[in-house]
């Protein structure tokens, strides 16, 4: 014992770091000890990286943007130049831990990126994509070339010619389709065509540079001869193709013996991560990078099943919320940004910018145009494919850890990365905004009252998860009438919606290119994800129903999802918009809040919507499950007051009555007073209230005699009240149906005088009075509610 402490004071080591302290009441710093100090590393970079991204958050940068300057923040650039920091926060002898820690989440997060990448989709990409991709690969390698030899005639002077040169090309040419992804659905672009055919050539360029990347792994190390580069690209070819033949057998052996819709067993998850582990030892063991091997066991999981989306939700939040802003850290310890000093370094900055941006875009943007894209197009798809990110951090690190890369060349590209992937969402919004353009064709019918009624009737169908699906489909099947009758029914087109919330999690994105139809689903979920079960049920409906359904999808921040739902409704020409109500039925029949959110997403669609809006609170409309049209039998009930909304609901029950199997009621309140009442104060014009009541009168009698000459199911009943409780009763005796139809803000006398006892419990607003009092604990209504509001002018922003 006394000879290994002799022997350790007279090499000069630092002291190595126990694994626990005892804690400071023994008089141990916890900082001077691996895992505590670790733990405050974590919890600081965590602290500071979310921080910078809420500051960022409202530029619309991607969180990586926050990661990368935090790094830089707290390495030698800001903060890092306080030794005294350095030493009691990063102290050296930590490090290994620090990178050991780093490079696992990034393991496992190159393991998801694989996870998520499908093959098959990149087989089917389209010869415009490819040749975009391939025109924005080529470019910036030829002027990377260039770029190198200038670099190593100034400030890389002695580093070895072909791994740098290969190094610098593949960092100019590098587009992170993750990060690229995430902007696309900040800028409400992804299901878009420019967003479409981005993410497909992002893809086909994030493949090829991977295999760059390990080229120039293969010749960047150290060899004791010249043929040790070859034995390590003859093993990597051979672990690759060993992986393709042995690994999807087995995978798809796991994913048979999974049963959909039950969880995946530990045993088989296990497995799977051992196996990426294991991968990663092996690829390392050649002489690439652990990161190969995790890679791509990740892309050769099958991603039908529900094991891909098993391991993604087991690993995907501690990997992206823990671990990986560990190696942002990392770099950023070793990217120290005062190595840049004098005209010639800044100018060598600039033109290392100028280079990745002039050949990224440049090149892009040639050979959009010469796929005949418009130029306006051609020019944000050039800026989108400029952008970098964590992948390029990859390249980075590696080429610095080769001794490729010095610090000045490293610090140089890092803020290459940063600068170009900063400025792409504002100079994107600034010369491409499809998603604040109004249609430029004519937008008439913005109601469904209307002076034809048989015309065309379109409907925005919003849902959030399958849950909304039934009743929502129940719904359209009510609301197409029946076709063939002469005199009855209309066409009737409907755009069903899946409104998906942005989140942090890459997740959120890989379920929109699984939800739509109309891309290239590179990324997928896997089976959990419930869209499959979506687009069979809305498949399946078009085909026994006859009614044209066009599935989309908008995936937002619930801050301004209701953009996305207007402005779609809008391009569209909707008559009405249909939103879910944001809670849903409990066994016991009563009402809970499963996404309180929604609830301002639907009330911002109430004020800005550019047509009608109804919102439905469901309650078992249709039993849980579509019917088919010969089938299904519904009562409809419409309670009538006045006013516009009310004529809305009417025009609609008018267009559900139509269908053969549908029986309309129509409960039409007056109001009689008994006894002298003293008047009341409302927020009403008794002019409006006159002319209101004559046009409410004369839709009414035309209703009444187009009822007899259809001779449709329908029942109009008057019914007189003077009291609340009136009003109570008449509503309980025609609760028992399916669907209860009401203006959200009805008028009329009834209202007029019995006011204040409408507002009562107000709960939710955007029902309004007889929505909200329909819902309430005390009346129990069995039947689902629409509430519907008609468009206001005031509405269009």
């Amino acid at each position: 014992m006394v000879v290994v402490n002799i022997t350790t004071a007279g090499s000069g080591c630092p002291a190595e770091m126990k694994a626990t302290s005892n804690g400071v009441f023994q008089g141990d710093n916890p900082l001077d000890f691996a895992l505590p100090l670790a733990i405050f590393q974590i919890c600081l970079v965590v602290l500071l990286t979310r921080l910078l991204g809420f500051l960022l958050r409202p530029l619309r940068e991607p969180r990586v943007i926050a990661e990368i300057v935090g790094g830089i923040l707290l390495g030698p650039s800001a903060v890092g130049r306080s030794q005294g920091f350095l030493q009691r926060v990063f102290p050296e002898k930590s490090l290994t831990v620090l990178d050991t820690l780093a490079n696992m989440g990034l393991l496992f997060f190159l393991f998801l990126v694989g996870l998520e990448l499908d093959l098959k989709s990149l087989r089917r990409t389209g010869k415009g994509a490819m040749g975009i991709a391939m025109a924005g690969i080529t470019l910036p390698l030829l002027l990377g070339v260039g770029t190198s030899y200038v670099l190593r005639s100034t400030i890389s002077k002695g580093v070895s010619g072909p791994p740098f040169l290969i190094f610098i090309a593949v960092a100019l040419s590098i587009t992170a389709f993750p990060v690229l992804a995430r902007i696309l659905a900040e800028l409400k672009l992804l299901t878009t065509n420019l967003g479409r055919i981005a993410m497909s050539a992002a893809a086909v360029n994030d493949v090829a540079a991977w295999i760059l990347l390990a080229l120039a792994i293969a010749l960047s190390g150290t060899p004791r001869s010249p043929l040790v580069s070859l034995w390590v690209f003859l093993c990597s070819s051979v672990f690759v193709l060993f992986c393709f033949f042995t690994l999807p057998p087995a995978f798809r052996w796991i994913s048979r013996r999974s049963s959909k819709g039950e969880p995946v067993s530990e045993l088989y998850v296990c497995a799977t991560l051992s196996t990426v582990l294991a991968a990663g030892f092996i690829t390392d063991l050649i002489g690439i990078h652990a990161l190969f091997g995790a890679f791509v066991v990740g892309v050769l999981v099958p991603k039908e099943g529900p094991l891909a989306g098993a391991l993604v939700e087991k690993v995907e939040d501690l990997v992206s919320s823990l671990f990986l802003p560990l190696y942002f850290v990392s770099s950023g310890l070793k990217t120290n940004i005062t190595t840049i000093q004098g005209i010639q370094s800044w100018g060598l900055l600039i033109l290392v910018i100028f280079t990745a941006c002039f050949g990224k875009i440049i090149g892009t943007i040639l050979m959009a145009l010469f796929c005949k894209m418009p130029l306006q197009e051609s020019i944000a798809l050039g800026v989108l494919m400029n952008t970098k990110g964590l992948v390029e951090l990859i390249v980075l690190n590696i080429g610095k850890d080769r001794k490729v890369l010095n610090d000045q060349t490293f610090a140089i590209l890092v803020l290459m990365a940063v600068i170009t992937t900063f400025f792409t969402t504002p100079i994107v919004m600034a010369v491409y905004e499809p998603a604040k353009r109004k249609s430029k064709s004519e937008y008439i019918n913005r109601t469904i009252e209307r002076e034809e009624p048989n015309s065309e009737l379109r409907i925005l169908a919003c849902f959030h998860s399958v849950n909304n699906i039934p009743s929502i489909l129940n719904l359209i099947e009510v609301s197409r009438g029946m076709e063939g009758k002469e005199g009855c029914g209309s066409e009737l087109c409907v755009y069903a919606m899946h409104l998906m919330e942005l989140t942090e999690r890459s997740s959120a994105i890989v379920m929109v290119h699984r939800a739509r139809k109309n891309g290239r689903p590179f990324w997928n979920k896997g089976g959990k994800s419930g869209c499959d079960e979506i687009g069979v049920a809305f498949k399946a409906f078009e085909q026994l129903s006859r009614v044209s359904i066009r599935p989309m999808t908008a995936i937002s921040r619930l801050s301004d999802m209701h953009e996305d739902v207007c402005n779609r409704a809008d391009r569209k020409r909707a008559a009405i918009i249909i939103l879910p109500f944001h809670k849903h039925q409990r066994f016991d029949g009563y009402l809970e809040a499963t996404r309180g959110d929604f609830q301002s997403v639907n009330q911002k669609v109430l004020q800005q919507s550019p047509c009608s809006v109804g919102i439905l609170v469901d309650k078992g409309f249709g039993g849980g499950s579509h019917i088919s049209s010969t089938n299904i039998s519904s009562t409809i009930t419409i309670f009538f007051f006045g006013g516009r909304d009310d004529r809305e609901a009417l025009a609609f029950g008018r267009r559900m009555s139509q269908h053969s199997k549908t029986t309309l009621n129509i409960v039409h309140f007056i109001y009689t007073s008994n006894v002298n009442t003293e008047s009341i104060m409302v927020e009403m014009n008794k002019d409006d209230i006159k002319s209101s009541a004559v046009i409410d009168q004369k839709v009414l009698m035309e209703f009444i005699h187009w009822k007899k000459t259809n001779d449709m199911s329908i029942r109009y009943e008057e019914r007189v009240v003077s009291t609340f409780s009136n009003v109570i009763e008449v509503i309980m005796e025609f609760s028992r149906c399916n669907l209860i139809l009401v203006g959200q803000k009805p008028e009329g006398e009834v209202v007029k005088n019995l006011l204040e006892y409408f507002k009562i419990n107000v709960e939710c607003p955007e029902l309004g009075p007889i929505g909200n009092l329909l819902i309430s604990k005390e009346l129990s209504i069995p039947a689902s509610i629409l509430v519907v509001q008609q468009f206001r002018e005031k509405c269009i922003t």
